[in-house]
């Protein structure tokens, strides 16, 4: 079994600064024109991952570099683990800089079989009330947990000094297009901006030899970041709710084109890697704007 019968999910809650240090943190990071939202502006979509770090005590962080598991999430044995999408409601506004009492809970641990082995889902719930105490945010996080990789026969060798010169990483290709480049310096800033200490993200010997990935991984949440800013950028209506997918890994440095596409009630933002629209995208985000 992955988990113990001794574990039992619960209800955690906390009274939380929106952090402006790593929102302007993640504006220097993503580098796009955009002003930097301060204390008073309104939270952009998905940036409460990074306006709320959670910094674990060293002590308590397992080989991993994530909190060992079996205190709030349970005790799953399999080493590999993944943030797989979810679903984010948005009610209210937040503002940096302000206060917001976070609820958090296990909804549901799902055992499964898939292609590549035993598998754990993890649903976790989380909501988040503003100032006055109002719902502002409601969101389903999906995390999976896999069976590790062997390691690679030949991992792929880590980007060249020349090829992580500093760089923005979105640039604009067509009216809905975007390339996103990313590269170890920028993976370490999203880790530390978002107190992510998850080592397949910047420490290469173990990314390769013990989780067995080709390379560096870049974050989930990342990915779902950069999509849900070139709504943003092009000017896009407030969103209502947002989905967001991993459908596969992306590698540090590995080329990655994204796509906005209008649809009923909102817009369809996909991220494609190095195998292409071909292959199917890597990253999905659907906006539903008011």
């Amino acid at each position: 079994m992955s988990t113990t019968p001794a574990w039992q999910p619960h209800l955690e809650t906390s009274t939380e600064l929106l952090d402006p240090a790593p929102v302007a943190a993640l504006a220097a990071l993503l580098d796009d024109g955009l002003p930097t939202p301060g204390p008073g502006d309104t939270l952009p979509p998905l940036w409460h991952w990074v306006a709320l770090p959670r910094w674990a005590a060293s002590g308590v962080l397992g080989p991993d570099g994530h909190p060992r598991r079996g205190s709030f999430l349970p005790p799953v044995e399999l080493p590999r683990r993944m943030f797989a999408g979810g679903k984010i409601r948005f009610h209210a506004p937040l503002l940096v800089g302000s206060t917001v009492r976070r609820e958090a809970e296990v909804a549901s641990v799902t055992e499964k079989n898939g292609r590549s082995g035993a598998l754990v889902v993890v649903d976790v719930q989380i909501r988040l009330y503003s100032e006055t105490g109002e719902l502002a945010i409601e969101e389903s996080q999906n995390l999976i947990y896999r069976e590790a990789a062997p390691a690679p026969e030949q991992p792929a060798q880590p980007p060249s000094a020349e090829e992580t010169l500093p760089r923005t990483p979105l640039h604009r290709t067509a009216d809905n297009a975007w390339q996103l480049r990313t590269d170890p310096s920028l993976l370490a800033r999203f880790s530390a901006a978002t107190a992510n200490a998850h080592r397949i993200h910047y420490d290469w010997p173990y990314a390769t030899g013990v989780e067995g990935y080709p390379g560096l991984v870049v974050h989930g949440p990342f990915q779902a970041i950069a999509l849900a800013e070139i709504h943003r950028l092009m000017g896009g209506a407030p969103v209502r709710e947002l989905r967001h997918r991993g459908r596969a890994p992306l590698f540090c440095g590995q080329p990655a084109r994204l796509l906005a596409t209008e649809v009923p009630d909102g817009v369809a933002l996909e991220l494609f890697g190095p195998g292409g629209e071909s292959a199917g995208p890597n990253a999905t985000v659907e906006v539903t704007t008011d």
